[in-house]
């Protein structure tokens, strides 16, 4: 199944791309979805602790499920003043 990938601030940086097409597995979590994407953008590895994770404009847990199609992001810490 194929997932779309969003990433901004620092995570757009690190991966080089805002935004991009995933194939995964069946059944596959966000957190198993990060852990392959930290293989093919291993700059994005540094970043895993401090992470919100969001299907479909809702904030979930690492353990949720995905489906074909569904959009996810990964939120970074936000900084400034």
């Amino acid at each position: 199944m194929k997932v779309k990938v969003k990433f901004f601030a620092i995570l757009r940086e690190r991966a080089g791309a805002g935004e991009i097409m995933k194939e995964i597995g069946e059944g596959s979590t966000v957190i198993e979805l990060w852990d392959a994407l930290t293989r093919d953008y291993p700059k994005l590895a540094p970043a895993r602790m401090h992470l919100l994770y969001a299907v479909n404009q809702n904030y979930v847990a690492p353990d949720h499920v995905l489906h074909d199609q569904d959009e996810v992001v990964f939120v970074p810490p936000v900084s400034g003043g």
